[in-house]
């Protein structure tokens, strides 16, 4: 049964910084490696793709408003990715969603996503 943990969201002013872990785990998962990603959903509105790295950890995409801010990262031969997340924005509060992609390759398309995370709140307060 494949378990995915989300931890380290929480609430921290204008310009400060958070650090977001994931550990996706059981049955395919404990075999192969995958994709990864972080998304967000604001209240009321779709969840929308934040930034995504390949199982190599060598391909990393994101979306343009967390672009220089935000840096994903995952440790080597492991379903585990992070999402660090510096100079945050009242904009940026949010649920974020860590999401297991259903290939090997970094993926920016939630529907390409099989398995995620149960959320975790940031809050940034201005």
């Amino acid at each position: 049964q494949v378990q995915i943990v989300e931890s380290g969201g929480g609430l921290v002013q204008a310009g400060g910084s958070l650090r977001l872990s994931c550990a996706a785990s059981g049955g395919a998962l404990s075999t192969y490696g995958y994709g990864m990603g972080w998304f967000r959903q604001f209240p009321g509105k779709e969840r929308e793709f934040v930034a995504t790295i390949s199982w190599s950890g060598g391909t990393t995409y994101y979306a343009y408003s967390v672009k220089g801010r935000f840096t994903i990262s995952r440790d080597s031969g492991k379903n585990t990715v992070y999402l660090q997340m510096n100079s945050l924005k009242p904009e940026d509060t949010a649920v974020y969603y860590c999401g297991v992609a259903s290939g090997r390759n970094a993926d920016i398309l939630k529907s390409n996503y099989n398995y995620w995370g149960q959320g975790t709140q940031v809050t940034v307060s201005s």
